[in-house]
C-alpha cells in the first residue's frame, strides 16, 4: 500500500514539475521575445562565437600599454596563465591565451626586433 502512494506521489510531482517548467520555459521565451534579445540571438549566432579580441581589449587584459616591451607582456602573461590554471578559470585562462596571440601580431607587425615569438 505505501508503495502505490509513494509511486502516484513521484507521478504526480514529476507532472507537476514538468508543467512548471514548460510555463517558465514559454515565460522565459515572451520575456526574451519583448526585450529583443531572441532575435540578436537569431540573427547573429555565427558572429557572436568568433568575435575578434581588439588590440586595446588585449591590452586591458592583460594590464600593459603601447609602451610595454615584449618581454614585459611575456612575464604577465606567464604570471596570469598559471594564476588562472591553478585557481582560476578556463575562461579567463583562454581569455589571457587569446590576448597574448593577438598582441603578439601586432609586434610581430610592427617588426622582428619587438616579438621575441
Amino acid at each position: 500500500m505505501a508503495a502505490k502512494i509513494l509511486a502516484n506521489l513521484i507521478v504526480m510531482g514529476s507532472g507537476i514539475l514538468g508543467r512548471a517548467l514548460v510555463q517558465a520555459y514559454r515565460q522565459a521565451l515572451q520575456n526574451a521575445s519583448k526585450s529583443g534579445v531572441a532575435q540578436e540571438a537569431f540573427q547573429n549566432p555565427i558572429r557572436r562565437g568568433r568575435k575578434i579580441m581588439t588590440e586595446q581589449e588585449a591590452r586591458a587584459i592583460l594590464g600593459v600599454t603601447e609602451n610595454t616591451a615584449w618581454e614585459e607582456i611575456l612575464k604577465r602573461y606567464d604570471s596570469l596563465f598559471e594564476n588562472n590554471a591553478k585557481n582560476g578559470s578556463f575562461y579567463l585562462q583562454s581569455k589571457v591565451h587569446r590576448a597574448k596571440e593577438c598582441l603578439e601580431t601586432v609586434y610581430q607587425s610592427k617588426g622582428p626586433d619587438t616579438a621575441a615569438g
